[in-house]
């Protein structure tokens, strides 16, 4: 019941987010975002918004490095709860991420990240013969991606998530995940 609450929270800041004019000039948030994928007999799904770094490093040639922060919310389900085919874990992840990004200098066409942060997943995860040991985890990424002239961004990116190995077990999960992403 709580994750429907907060599906519906989600949903709802989703479409406030979007909204033109839900915020003032001086925004707060550039841009909202929703992922979706899987991994190993898992699936992801991802409301994020990002706020820009006014930042850019090594400016050449009509590309910069820059980057944006990252909060986001996701469901994650499992398909073989504590190994068993069929079986379900649905786990509520919180993240929090600094991104680097190289593009184009007028923000618009290809470009590649990377991120490292932290998340806060609402119990363990224990689905198809992996385990993570803690409810707080780092989640890393390299992504692809193309921004179209209409601010709307679509990308693929890799995404591993591990506490570091200070606990055992420790054996991660991967996602493969598809974005699309609105400017404001």
């Amino acid at each position: 019941m709580l994750n429907m609450k907060l599906c519906a929270s989600l949903a709802t800041l989703a479409l406030m987010a979007m909204t033109p004019g839900a915020f003032a000039s001086d925004k707060v948030i550039d841009h909202a975002s929703m992922e979706f994928g899987g991994g190993a007999k898992v699936q992801m799904v991802r409301f994020g918004v990002q706020k820009d770094w006014s930042q850019r490093w090594f400016q050449s040639n009509g590309t910069h490095l820059s980057g944006y922060w990252d909060a986001s919310i996701a469901q994650w389900r499992g398909n073989a709860y504590q190994n068993v085919d069929g079986r379900h874990q649905n786990i509520t992840n919180i993240g929090f991420t600094p991104v680097f990004r190289f593009q184009a200098d007028d923000l618009s066409g290809w470009y590649g990240e990377a991120g490292i942060g932290l998340n806060l997943l609402s119990k363990r995860y224990d689905n198809d013969s992996n385990q993570l040991s803690t409810a707080f985890q780092f989640g890393d990424h390299l992504g692809v991606g193309y921004v179209f002239a209409n601010q709307w961004d679509v990308g693929m990116k890799v995404q591993h998530f591990s506490n570091g190995g200070y606990k055992k077990p420790n054996s991660g999960v991967n996602f493969l995940l598809l974005k699309a992403s609105r400017r404001f």
